[in-house]
């Protein structure tokens, strides 16, 4: 069973954050935590927190699995362009430029690699089919 955690509004491009989460997409939760860790962008902070907390959503929806035994897995990551902030800047000649100051937001689903046990009773099919 999958959890989901979202993080609006980031004050970072998306360009920037898609180079970290590129480096965790399709990794094991523990690699993925490891490795933000020691990134030295500012952004990998940030992805941390949101990977933190779709784990604990994760575990608010199993509350009988266990963490360890689960195999965690970030399943999906994307960072996706947030609203603009436009700004003009001084410029030579009394012009003005225009300076763009975006932000982004952050979705990350992990998901369990352990196998779910299936009950046989719902997999077979009944007798009217």
């Amino acid at each position: 069973m999958e959890a989901v955690a979202k993080l609006n509004d980031v004050p970072t491009s998306p360009r920037k954050m898609r180079l970290i989460a590129d480096l965790i997409r399709g990794q094991r939760v523990s690699r993925a935590l490891g490795l933000l860790k020691y990134q030295p962008q500012a952004g990998a902070a940030t992805l941390q927190k949101v990977l933190l907390s779709a784990v604990a959503n994760w575990q608010q929806k199993n509350e009988d699995a266990r963490i360890e035994d689960a195999d965690l897995y970030v399943k999906t990551i994307f960072v996706d362009g947030g609203p603009m902030l436009k700004r003009l800047r001084p410029a030579p000649q009394g012009r003005g430029h225009r300076i763009r100051k975006r932000s982004n937001h952050i979705t990350i689903v992990v998901d369990s690699a352990a196998q779910p046990v299936i009950d046989e009773a719902t997999t077979q099919p009944s007798e009217n089919e």
